[in-house]
């Protein structure tokens, strides 16, 4: 059978333990693998990857500030 047969895909397992998911704690398979997640990105293991804004010259090495906030 191929994709193109419309035949589903089984689901990717829990991405902490690999077992199948649960609909109550999707993506996870249960609340113990949803509160590891949670501890490992409160813990900084996982880290969204930033790039550093071009500086310029560097003329300027103090606070930015906030764009006036409009209502």
């Amino acid at each position: 059978m191929s994709a193109s047969d419309g035949a589903k895909k089984p689901a990717p397992g829990c991405p902490i333990c690999g077992k199948p998911r649960e609909e109550a704690y999707k993506p996870f398979c249960s609340k113990r693998c949803a509160d590891v997640d949670l501890s490992r990105w409160l813990g900084g293991r996982y880290a969204i990857p930033a790039t550093e804004e071009d500086e310029g010259d560097g003329a300027s090495s103090g606070p930015r500030e906030a764009p006036p906030r409009t209502h």
